[in-house]
């Protein structure tokens, strides 16, 4: 009897325990559901829930069709990008190795936003989770607990990445949203040293990259110009001093 219980722990058999909080961690009833939700007191992953805040998900109507504001689909990225490095690299330098971080791309109160970070020991998440419920992020304080989520394989809706969920962003299994190439190799490569010190340069992030280009051409816009008025100037036989 012990073993067929242990067998059907947290699978949809199983009568007692929750299978949505074993797999996923968040459960769309609650603390109203019948099943228990099992929080683990030890766990490599820490959920910061509803972390992100979607511009595009935020500007849509309740059924979640219509889109209020416009949001290109490349500045979403970009700000999808710049908020995945910030959490990122700051979990990592002040609580330790990470080796998986995920954000729900779901629209259900449970899971909008989640962010869960696997970190690569036990008690580095244990620590983030303790700090993180004293800090602020963008005005809201944050949310922390760790999860009993480990694989997220079994956790993530599989149409969904076949590009063929019918529930949209309204399913109960996770939708992640993927961050660009660039800066998944940059944040991923980090670990090869080890420790703080191991990391690469911030300036060389991809974020970095973006804004020193556009400060780039600024610069070449404003020396052009100078260049022009020197040229006027010559040519009127006026000097550039009063």
């Amino acid at each position: 009897m012990a073993e067929y219980l242990a067998s059907i722990f947290g699978t949809e058999k199983d009568k007692v325990n929750c299978s949505f909080y074993f797999k996923i961690g968040a459960c769309r009833h609650g603390d109203r559901c019948s099943r228990i939700h099992n929080k683990p007191t030890f766990s490599q992953t820490c959920l910061l829930q509803n972390l992100y805040v979607n511009p595009q998900n935020s500007a849509k109507s309740a059924d979640g069709s219509h889109l209020v504001a416009n949001v290109s689909d490349e500045e979403m990225q970009e700000h999808y990008d710049n908020f995945f490095e910030d959490v990122f690299v700051e979990c990592e330098d002040k609580y330790g190795e990470i080796e998986e971080m995920n954000v729900c791309d779901n629209l259900g109160d449970h899971l909008v936003g989640n962010v869960y970070i696997k970190f690569r020991r036990e008690e580095d998440a244990e620590k983030a989770v303790n700090d993180l419920n004293n800090r602020w992020f963008g005005g809201r304080p944050v949310y922390a607990e760790l999860s009993p989520v480990t694989d997220f394989r079994e956790a993530c809706c599989r149409q969904y990445e076949m590009g063929e969920c019918t529930r949209s962003g309204f399913c109960n299994f996770m939708h992640l949203k993927p961050i660009s190439r660039d800066l998944r190799r940059y944040l991923y490569s980090r670990k090869k040293g080890g420790g703080k010190g191991r990391s690469r340069s911030r300036s060389k992030s991809p974020k970095r990259d973006r804004k020193r280009r556009s400060r780039s051409r600024d610069r070449r816009s404003r020396s052009k110009g100078r260049g022009d008025r020197k040229g006027r100037e010559g040519r009127d036989g006026r000097s550039g001093r009063y």
